[in-house]
């Protein structure tokens, strides 16, 4: 199983961007992470200046987000909507972005419950809940 280091997977993002802004040829996952990157323009300034913020940390305490990980995870949200997994997540999300009118803030809807679901689970040691997950998503516009 690949398991990039932290850097590593940032220079991933960076690598994907340089390479949009030079028009090369993406793959499937790069394209993914570009049109992350197109819908969020406040990090395009972190995706080019590598040395400023490759190894930067962005803790949260001090209300920094982390770019890296917010389009990581728009990453993780399009791959499970891509294969329903969990199964329910596309009707969910068809619902929230109909609630919503916004295809973007629906994703953003998700992300949320997804960090949370992540946070619950290394907070107690225990395996992922999806169904509190999904339950979370379907309750996200109300």
């Amino acid at each position: 199983m690949f398991s990039p280091s932290r850097n590593e997977a940032r220079q991933f993002f960076i690598d994907t961007w340089r390479k949009y802004r030079n028009q090369e040829s993406l793959s499937d996952m790069e394209g993914v992470i570009v049109e992350a990157a197109i819908a969020h323009p406040e990090y395009h300034r972190v995706l080019e200046s590598p040395d400023e913020f490759l190894d930067k940390d962005f803790p949260p305490e001090f209300g920094d987000v982390n770019p890296f990980l917010h389009l990581g995870m728009h990453v993780a949200i399009a791959e499970q909507l891509s294969i329903d997994q969990p199964p329910g997540i596309v009707a969910a999300f068809a619902t929230l972005k109909m609630k919503l009118a916004s295809d973007h803030e629906a994703r953003h809807k998700i992300i949320d419950c997804l960090g949370e679901m992540l946070w619950q689970s290394q907070r107690h040691g225990t395996p992922p809940d999806v169904a509190s997950y999904l339950a979370c998503i379907n309750n996200a516009s109300t």
